[in-house]
C-alpha cells in the first residue's frame, strides 16, 4: 500500500468488529448500535442486508462498502486508507460474529501489520449459541466452518478427524440429509446435535444418532433453515481421558479376530469400524 508509514499517522481510526443478531433483532447490544451509529464507514458482507438491519435499528446508514471473498483485498486497501485518515470503521457479517467462517481475515491481518487499532464488539454467535444448549460434552471442541460439499471429500474429512474431540460445523439446509448419511457411514456410533433456525420463529434442537436424526427430519420436514451441527467426540473413560485407539486395538487384537476386534473397538471408541479393521490389517503387514 502506498500510504505514508503508519508511525506518521497521529490519530488513526479504529476498526470495530461488530457482532449482529443471527435472527432475533433484540439480541443486538446497545454498544453495537452506538458503534454502528458513530462510525464513518461500515464494511459489510452484503450491504443490502446491513442496510435493512440499520433501518430496523433506526440508524442512519453511513457509507457502506461490500467486503466479501471476491473483493477483500481491494476493499481492505480502501478501509486501511480511511483508517489512516482518522476515520473509524465497523466490520459486520450477514449475521453473528464476523470472521467466524466469514471474510475479514485479510483486513484484520493488515490492520495488525500496520499497527492500526482493532476492537471487538461482542454479541451473538451461532457457534456459541449452539454449544450453550448442546447436551453433548464440548469442552475440547474443534470448529470446522463448513465441511466439503462433495460426499467423498466429506467422508474423508470425517474419517481423518475421527480421533479428535467434538466437531462443530455449519451446514446448509440442502446438504443436511447427505451430511447425516455420510456421518452414519463413517461414524454411526456418534451422536449428533443439530441447532436449526436458532433465535428465530421456528428454532428447534435435536440430538440423536445420525440415522435416527435423518429419519426425524424427513418425517417432520425440518430440512429448512440454517444448521449448526455438533458431532460427538470419541468415547472417554470415567476420568475424562480419551481412550487411545492404538492401545485399545492392540489389546483387542491379542484376543479376537480382526473383524470382531474392529466391531468392538468401534463401539468403544466411536471410530469407524472399517477404519479400525484397516488399521489392524496394516499392523499385520508390518
Amino acid at each position: 500500500m502506498a500510504n505514508k508509514d503508519i508511525q506518521q499517522v497521529e490519530n488513526p481510526g479504529t476498526l470495530f468488529v461488530v457482532a449482529t443478531p443471527i435472527g432475533n433483532l433484540e439480541d443486538i447490544s446497545r454498544r453495537a448500535v452506538t458503534v454502528l451509529s458513530e462510525v464513518a464507514l461500515i464494511a459489510a458482507e452484503d450491504t443490502r442486508r446491513t442496510r435493512s438491519l440499520l433501518a430496523a435499528l433506526g440508524v442512519s446508514p453511513p457509507e457502506l462498502v461490500a467486503l466479501h471473498d471476491h473483493n477483500e483485498q481491494d476493499t481492505s486497501r480502501r478501509i486501511i486508507h480511511a483508517m489512516c485518515s482518522g476515520l473509524d470503521v465497523a466490520l459486520v457479517s450477514d449475521a453473528g460474529t464476523p470472521l467466524v467462517s466469514d471474510p475479514g481475515y485479510l483486513l484484520i491481518g493488515e490492520c495488525f501489520r500496520q499497527g492500526l487499532p482493532v476492537r471487538p464488539v461482542p454479541g451473538a454467535s451461532a457457534l456459541i449459541c449452539a454449544l450453550s444448549v448442546c447436551p453433548l460434552p464440548t469442552a475440547d471442541f474443534r470448529f470446522l466452518g463448513f465441511l466439503p460439499t462433495r460426499s467423498a471429500a466429506r467422508r474423508s474429512r470425517l474419517e481423518s478427524l475421527a480421533g479428535s474431540g467434538p466437531l462443530v460445523f455449519f451446514e446448509a439446509p440442502h446438504r443436511v440429509a447427505a451430511t447425516l448419511q455420510d456421518i452414519d457411514a463413517v461414524l454411526p456410533e456418534r451422536r449428533v446435535f443439530l441447532g436449526r433456525e436458532m433465535t428465530k420463529k421456528f428454532e428447534s434442537y435435536l440430538c440423536d444418532h445420525p440415522a435416527a436424526l435423518a429419519q426425524r427430519l424427513e418425517t417432520q420436514n425440518q430440512y429448512r433453515g440454517e444448521f449448526v451441527c455438533v458431532l460427538e467426540g470419541p468415547a472417554t473413560v470415567e476420568s475424562g481421558v480419551s481412550l487411545n485407539t492404538e492401545q485399545t486395538m492392540r489389546v483387542l487384537a491379542k484376543e479376537l479376530p480382526p473383524a470382531q476386534a474392529a466391531r468392538i473397538g468401534a463401539e468403544l471408541l466411536g471410530v469407524n469400524r472399517r477404519q479400525l479393521y484397516d488399521l489392524l490389517q496394516a499392523r499385520k503387514d508390518v
